[in-house]
């Protein structure tokens, strides 16, 4: 794989205008990658989760070069009626349209990025793997004191033109003080068996509010990992919802850094799965600063011999006084194939907080169903009134109500 490697990276370089600067960073990203290569088993964060032989037995051998300089049509006919939005839409990796027209332009700094930034706190192998093979990448800075007028939709899009392919993008967000902006990120793959590698960078000044959704549900056989960084500053939010269940296999990292007092973090996820998908979440959020204040709540319906997975870490630094913590997950098994593994974790170097985990699983109740039978319904319509009302309870945390009515419409949770 190595001498693969050092050759699509060869050839990426070859065919790609970058500066010097950036190639040198590149190469150092991809020298980072070669001497620990894809997660295994032997990481603790990827216990439950062999990537790379994930990627041997579903995918084969992986190509890393992908050509960005391929024009991809945009079909206006993906575009979601039902709200009016901002656009980015990305195709196989690469930005073919940005659209902010109906926010003030002057508000709005839409730049490219020589350097990339990786968590010196974080040492994973894929986010250097991204770093040597994303293309330009985008910065999108929100001035102070303005507000998105309406949503971001980001159509993540792949096409038949790629199959076995390694596709890396990366874009980030930088919001001034008391600037807001809310996201939904929305997957569309008519791809097959391609390993796709996202990585999100978001930086929130001071009062700050940052809404992101992310929706993956149209069933494909591509392999998934996407990773979410965020910084917030002195009382800023950010809220992250994720629902997963179309893909054979996603992994979506978040990682919250509050490190200003009286800011707050909200992560919220789903995963609805069938036949034999693997799916997991895994969160860390870093009190680093005092009063500050997260929340997480993860459901899981699995189906058949599928598999989810939640991990979530709340970290206290020392100097996190008054912290706030909140953790859940909690599984329905549909039948005995299924599988569901949790690992709710607390690290904690202070002694004023509140802080909390927890992990449930189990069928659905006969009792209920029983119930809602005798009142008329046959037993697949309890069953699914039974799920859904589960599930609900985590949608229901959306804050913005035009979008919480898009997401019910979209995931079919009415």
């Amino acid at each position: 794989m190595e001498q693969k490697l050092k050759t699509d990276f060869d050839k990426f370089i070859s065919t790609s205008n970058f500066s010097n600067q950036e190639i040198k960073l590149k190469k150092q990203a991809l020298d980072n990658f070669l001497k620990n290569g894809f997660p295994s088993r032997k990481l603790e964060n990827w216990k439950f989760s062999d990537i790379n032989q994930i990627i041997q037995k579903n995918i084969g051998e992986l190509v890393f070069y992908n050509n960005y300089n391929i024009e991809n049509e945009v079909n206006d006919d993906i575009f979601i009626k039902e709200i009016e939005h901002n656009k980015i839409v990305i195709i196989n990796g690469k930005v073919e349209r940005l659209s902010f027209e109906y926010e003030e332009s002057d508000k709005i700094n839409l730049t490219t990025l020589d350097n990339f930034n990786q968590n010196p706190n974080e040492d994973n192998s894929l986010l250097s793997l991204n770093n040597s093979f994303s293309n330009k990448i985008r910065n999108i800075l929100v001035k102070k004191n303005y507000s998105f007028k309406k949503p971001l939709i980001i159509y993540q899009i792949t096409n038949e033109k790629v199959s076995n392919t390694n596709i890396n993008f990366q874009l980030n967000f930088e919001l001034e003080e008391n600037s807001s902006i809310n996201i939904i990120n929305l997957s569309d793959d008519n791809s097959e068996k391609n390993f796709i590698n996202n990585l999100y960078n978001f930086n929130l000044s001071k009062n700050a509010i940052l809404k992101n959704y992310k929706i993956d549900k149209k069933n494909n056989t591509n392999i998934k990992y996407d990773y979410s960084s965020i910084i917030q500053k002195e009382n800023s939010i950010s809220e992250t919802f994720i629902f997963s269940s179309g893909s054979d296999y996603v992994k979506n990292e978040v990682n919250c850094y509050l490190e200003g007092k009286y800011s707050s973090a909200f992560i919220n996820g789903i995963h609805l799965l069938s036949k034999n998908k693997n799916h997991e979440i895994r969160t860390k959020t870093n009190h680093l600063y005092e009063n500050t204040k997260s929340y997480q709540l993860i459901k899981s319906v699995i189906d058949d011999s599928s598999k989810s997975v939640y991990q979530g870490k709340i970290y206290v630094n020392s100097k996190a006084q008054k912290t706030d913590g909140y953790q859940l997950s909690k599984a329905v098994l549909l039948n005995e194939q299924a599988e569901f593994n949790a690992k709710p974790e607390l690290e904690i170097y202070a002694d004023d907080v509140k802080c909390s985990h927890g992990s449930t699983s189990g069928s659905l109740d006969e009792d209920s169903i029983f119930y809602l039978m005798s009142r008329g319904l046959d037993q697949k319509t309890a069953k699914e009134l039974l799920i859904n009302g589960f599930l609900l309870d985590v949608v229901e945390k959306i804050t913005d109500e035009e979008i919480k009515k898009l997401i019910k419409n979209i995931i079919g949770l009415n």
